[in-house]
């Protein structure tokens, strides 16, 4: 991901107060300004500015048809967290710089560095891992399955139909303590699979998973120095956004890779498969590396729990994925859809067994930790893309739209609104003393709700209104009392 540094002007967050008053008084310009005033050059007269209404640079705004179809896949994937046992935690927005430092190797400079405030050296998060890791350590914790729906920021290349931003959510799950082998690496790819299932996403979706150890092995096998293993890793990453050729030229001009060794890990990163895949190479050279071995039987055991779970079918060995965070230690994956997408991963994630002690620079706290974070934009972007929308009607914005007409009817539609919200039908009521049938039906259609409610005096005389259902233009008369439990059973209420 390429770093615009200095030259976007809209990343740029370290211009300190110092920094402005220096530039005012060389430029001889250092008066106090009034609120939405600026200075004329010519003249030195104030004149009012001309603010620019606009997002920052990769951010954007949520509408509410966005925000309720965000509200929707948020629901889901909080549900599977806890479904899997996790608890809630929330964390502050920004770390201290220090703790964030060497934690995200070539993609740190995409951290986004706050002024000084106080004596601090502040920095947005980067991701929800660290300060997760930063959360154990502080409170000494060694047990903890938790999860977090939050912001994180990036300085990025932005590309809104790729789904990547600056500002976005990620929504994780980690399983902090010590499991059985590969028990819960393995329920993190099930909650993976849980959740984009139910999410119905319009394209086919797998899991590609490898090994930091199997890496490791691959590394000592070719002849990689210890030192080029997290640059080496990092340059494998890119596999997924660059050729084999543009990657090779990576490895052997930037960083001194020996060309015979770079050929090496090439013919082995081509390599994707399954168990078979993984037998073939504890019979190869690679099967001869410590670490390697363990890396492959650790995803023996992984595949042998994902069938058990009937999830194997999703999964798929894959020697290029390297993920170029330098905190993971063990199993790492991420989830693709179909090729003809063009969003990259759209979930990642892995073991990272030693972020807690390193944090605390004391080996002897260890927290094996494993976790999930799905990309949420990413997501959106697919569904937005093919204009995919729930067709479940508990799920509208809105259930129902009520209005009536003559006079004195306002009080008798407040009483109905009343019930039916107490019933757990959202209704949005037109706010007027009368209101058309026409503009009734018309706001119903524009906002997409599927059902109208409406009377006149002679229904209330009657006690029932008029139940339209938009979908189908059908009309029907209700008895009032039997209103709410009829509109239940129209939406699909349990």
């Amino acid at each position: 991901m390429a770093d615009e540094g200095t030259t976007d002007p809209s990343s740029d967050v370290h211009v300190t107060g110092d920094t402005r008053n220096n530039r005012q008084k060389a430029s001889g310009k250092g008066q106090q300004l009034s609120p939405g005033k600026g200075i004329n050059e010519n003249s030195q007269t104030s004149e009012p500015s001309h603010l620019l209404l606009k997002t920052p640079k990769g951010m954007r705004d949520i509408g509410p048809a966005q925000a309720w179809q965000r509200k929707r896949v948020f629901h889901v994937i909080t549900e599977c967290f806890e479904r899997h046992g996790a608890q809630p935690l929330d964390t502050p927005v920004c770390e201290r710089r220090e703790i964030m430092a060497g934690k995200y190797g070539e993609e740190a400079k995409l951290i986004y560095n706050l002024e000084d405030q106080g004596g601090e050296a502040l920095s947005l998060r980067y991701d929800l891992t660290v300060p997760f890791a930063r959360y154990l350590g502080q409170n000494k914790i060694q047990a903890m399955t938790r999860y977090q729906i939050a912001k994180v920021y990036r300085r990025d290349n932005p590309s809104i139909t790729k789904g990547r931003f600056r500002e976005f959510y990620q929504c994780d799950i980690d399983f902090a303590g010590k499991f059985d082998l590969m028990m819960a690496d393995a329920e993190c790819l099930e909650i993976l699979c849980e959740i984009l299932d139910a999410i119905k996403l319009p394209h086919k979706f797998s899991i590609k998973i490898n090994h930091r150890s199997v890496l490791n092995g691959l590394f000592q096998v070719a002849g990689v120095q210890s030192d080029k293993f997290k640059p080496i890793c990092s340059a494998i990453d890119k596999l997924d956004k660059m050729s084999w050729d543009e990657v090779k030229k990576e490895m052997c001009i930037e960083k001194g890779l020996p060309d015979q060794t770079a050929d090496i890990i090439g013919g082995y990163v081509s390599k994707a498969g399954d168990l078979n895949l993984i037998d073939e190479l504890l019979n190869s050279e690679l099967g001869r590396s410590d670490d390697a071995r363990k890396g492959l039987n650790e995803l023996k055991t992984l595949f042998r729990f994902a069938e058990h779970m009937g999830i194997d079918n999703y999964l798929s060995f894959d020697m290029s994925l390297a993920r170029g965070l330098d905190y993971y230690t063990g199993l790492i994956f991420e989830a693709v859809v179909s090729e003809d997408v063009d969003v990259g991963s759209i979930a990642a994630g892995g073991r990272y067994d030693n972020l807690v002690s390193s944090l605390l620079e004391n080996p002897n706290f260890h927290v094996p930790c494993v976790g999930l974070s799905i990309g949420i934009e990413r997501l959106f972007a697919i569904l937005e893309s093919q204009q995919a929308d729930s067709t479940n009607l508990t799920e509208s914005q809105v259930h129902c739209c009520i209005g009536s007409i003559g006079k004195e009817m306002s009080a008798y539609r407040l009483k109905i609104t009343s019930d039916l919200r107490r019933n757990g039908i959202r209704v949005k009521n037109l706010l007027k003393e009368s209101v058309k049938p026409l503009v009734l039906y018309q706001t119903c259609e524009k906002e997409n709700v599927p059902f109208a409610i409406f009377f006149g005096p002679e229904d209330v005389r009657n006690k029932q209104v008029c139940l339209k259902t938009l979908s189908t233009r059908q009309d029907e008369k209700v008895p009032l009392d039997d209103l709410a439990e009829q509109l239940k059973g129209k939406l699909g209420f349990v």
